[in-house]
């Protein structure tokens, strides 16, 4: 038979850390609702920064480019999160090492080229 006593913190945990939260999640809520700060308005509802309206039908169409705005983050983003482990690594990794992230960064680069080439970046 498993002694299940010793899963007693973990589970003080958890209930800690979902209590903490929603109290930090629901609390400010609650707030802006009872003292009146709660008030959407068409102005706070309105597209900022995607382009579209967020409250219309889903299957609506919308331009390519946020999709090829998204898969060009991601791509670079990879590359800083890859760059900074290999950098730390370097001493051990050696020449081997440099040039296999040469050669990544040289793909990337090829990459960003075709991309900017294609008129991937440009903005209307």
């Amino acid at each position: 038979m498993t002694d299940l006593s010793q899963y007693l913190p973990i589970l003080i945990f958890l209930l800690v850390a979902v209590g903490l939260s929603s109290v930090l999640v629901f609390l400010p809520m609650g707030v802006a609702r009872l003292t009146g700060t709660h008030q959407p308005s068409e102005d706070k509802n309105s597209e900022y920064e995607c382009g579209f309206p967020a409250f219309e039908d889903p299957r609506s169409q919308f331009d390519v480019r946020f999709y090829l705005v998204a898969i060009l983050f991601i791509i670079f983003d990879l590359e800083a999160a890859f760059l900074f482990p290999w950098a730390v690594s370097l001493k051990m990794t050696g020449w081997a090492g440099w040039l296999t992230m040469m050669v990544f960064l040289g793909e990337l680069a090829i990459g960003l080229a075709y991309a900017w080439k294609k008129g991937a970046l440009d903005w209307e």
